[in-house]
């Protein structure tokens, strides 16, 4: 029988129970969101991408917010990008000092601001500095090391593949995942999958698969297809957790509209927790959109929440359009379940 997206399975020794994961999201993927995820079922979580030269420097606030991990995110991944090899290696060990349970590096990232560094998707026409990098995460750490890829730079480039196999044969690294779409495309056009499924056949070890996976129907086609360790869902969880349970059998149904709204407020709460009230507003105004398309609203509620002028003018819209009545809640608890109606 081939795995199931329910299997436990093993990423450089640690022990992850399912084979749904949450992806690195940039700007996006910090502790609570991480956390949601797990909630909902993830098994194991990716940080957005932390910079090695602000770990390594001891930026205060890299260090006070990216690096915080909470005890029931476990297994957890940070992910890191930069490159300078020593740069790496001690940007791993303080990762490792913070209680990660892996460390991914960012080989993919294709926007120009880290490209022009070296970094990111950059780093599939330096090999050799792409293993380096590799040996000096998990040397500075201890910990397994992943890398996250593109299929190439450019069309009709499948560098990446080459650099997967060097990370493997002279890196030593503990997985690869793949995002099948060359770096030029962003998030745009259909992912290779049969590139994908190739680099499964012929790595010894965990390949996961990333792009593309919007809905449970295609997360689920790029699983069987490429016959991958493991799916990474990215811009498909945004707003949408209830996706981590849809893969994994214990959603039955889409959430309710009630369900949604207490969804949002837990995550006000943890954003209030995460960065304070002032920064928080600014922050939150990317989350709107995602849980108001859930909604099946049309955009107008998404765009009145980001112009509130206050957190509490935006959670008055909220109640206005059926959001409960709330105490505050700890990060540790779900929101409340929609109430069932009478028979």
């Amino acid at each position: 029988m081939p795995p199931q997206l329910t299997d436990p399975w093993t990423l450089g020794g640690v022990e992850v129970p399912n084979r749904v994961v949450l992806a690195p999201l940039a700007g996006i993927g910090n502790w609570f969101v991480r956390l949601q995820a797990k909630r909902y079922g993830a098994g194991l979580v990716v940080s957005e991408m932390v910079s090695s030269f602000a770990v390594h420097y001891r930026n205060e606030r890299t260090c006070r917010e990216l690096l915080r991990i909470h005890p029931d995110e476990h297994p957890v991944s940070m992910q890191l990008f930069g490159h300078d090899p020593e740069v790496m290696a001690c940007a791993a060990e303080r990762v490792a000092a913070a209680g990660a349970d892996l460390i991914d590096i960012n080989m993919g990232c294709p926007v120009p601001k880290v490209c022009k560094t070296g970094a990111g998707a950059a780093l599939l026409d330096d090999p050799g500095r792409a293993v380096a990098l590799a040996r000096a995460a998990a040397r500075g750490s201890g910990l397994p090391v992943t890398v996250k890829l593109r299929s190439g730079r450019r069309p009709g480039d499948a560098s990446g593949v080459e650099v997967a196999r060097r990370l493997v044969d002279e890196g030593g690294v503990a997985g690869i995942c793949i995002h099948p779409r060359h770096a030029a495309q962003r998030h745009a056009g259909r992912p290779d999958y049969e590139l994908a499924r190739a680099l499964v056949e012929q790595l010894p070890v965990p390949v996961l698969v990333s792009g593309g996976l919007h809905t449970a129907a295609h997360a689920r086609e790029a699983f069987e297809r490429t016959g991958a360790a493991g799916v990474l869902l990215a811009r498909g969880s945004l707003g949408n957790p209830w996706l981590f349970g849809e893969l994994l059998g214990t959603r039955p149904a889409p959430p309710e509209r009630e369900e949604i709204l207490a969804e949002l407020d837990w995550v006000i709460e943890r954003a209030c927790e995460h960065l304070g009230r002032e920064r928080a507003e600014r922050y939150l105004r990317k989350f709107y959109p995602w849980y108001v398309e859930r909604l099946g609203g049309t955009g107008a509620l998404g765009a009145e929440l980001q112009r509130a002028p206050s957190l509490e003018a935006a959670r008055a819209l909220l109640r206005e359009h059926g959001a409960p009545e709330t105490p505050a809640r700890g990060p540790d608890a779900a929101p409340p379940a929609p109430a069932v109606p009478a028979a």
